[in-house]
């Protein structure tokens, strides 16, 4: 894939429009990487001028903080704005709501002072603009999709809309879970969860959300979070659903509708 980073962009002189910052997960995680190369698919198919850190970049902390270890989170922040505004960056992307809030609302505390723009929203203004059309009769013709509402984006940073507009793009119909938006329901990965195992309990989170999912017969679930992605299927896949009920991005399921991405729903 045609994906210059920063150092390629600085060695020739040139600025990009934005930094597209990965995040560990859209990384590393094998399920995630495919939501990174279907938002690249997009911005590659609309020529939009954009870089990765690649190598440089690291963690944004977020889930150090979270955790409790402000020391570790503060040296991976500085080691983040240090080489950011070394690029002057300017304007940041991103696909992981964790990214998202801790780069838009805790980096400026720190020297950090960018453009924080969540991919949905980003998305989502791309739509308005008439950059994004999507052709009815598609392979979403006749399905059914719910949203799931990231507590970083939703609760956090208060992006309701968004998403759903994206989504409304796409020749289907788009259905609400019980709880949805402002009383949307955590996935169980917030706070650091992610990474370890839950209290006890009777019900583990995910497992309450998916039973949501159920209650609404969607067909798909659409996420805005690598970690929602994660937890959302895992609970589908408990109850052996997985080939009923599919979970992708919003980044994902607008390729698809675009003929830039291959997906079975």
């Amino acid at each position: 894939m045609n994906v210059k980073s920063m150092a390629e962009y600085a060695a020739s002189g040139e600025t990009p429009e934005i930094l597209f910052w990965v995040g560990c997960a859209g990384s590393f995680d094998q399920r995630s990487q495919k939501v990174t190369r279907a938002f690249v698919k997009i911005l590659n198919h609309l020529n939009i001028k954009f870089a990765v850190l690649g190598k440089e970049e690291s963690c944004t902390g977020d889930p150090a903080k979270r955790a409790g270890n402000e020391f570790v989170y503060q040296m991976l922040a500085l080691q983040n704005i240090e080489v950011m505004n070394g690029y002057g960056v300017k304007k940041i992307v991103t696909t992981c709501p964790h990214c998202f809030n801790i780069l838009k609302n805790e980096y400026p505390a720190l020297g950090g002072n960018y453009e924080v723009i969540h991919h949905s929203k980003f998305l989502q203004q791309l739509i308005d603009e008439g950059k994004i059309k999507i052709t009815e009769g598609g392979i979403f013709k006749g399905k059914t999709i719910t949203y799931h509402d990231s507590c970083y984006l939703g609760r956090a940073n208060e992006i309701y809309e968004a998403p759903r507009k994206v989504l409304e793009q796409l020749d289907t119909s788009l259905v609400e879970m019980k709880s949805c938006k402002s009383r949307g329901l955590c996935c169980g990965a917030g706070g650091a969860q992610m990474f370890k195992e839950e209290e006890h309990g009777n019900l583990r989170i995910n497992q309450e959300r998916t039973k949501e999912v159920f209650e609404s017969k969607a067909d798909i679930v659409a996420a805005a979070c690598p970690f929602c992605n994660t937890m959302i299927t895992d609970g589908v896949k408990e109850k052996n659903r997985q080939d009923s009920i599919k979970v992708f991005d919003i980044a994902e399921l607008l390729a698809a509708g675009q003929g830039l991405e291959n997906i079975i729903v």
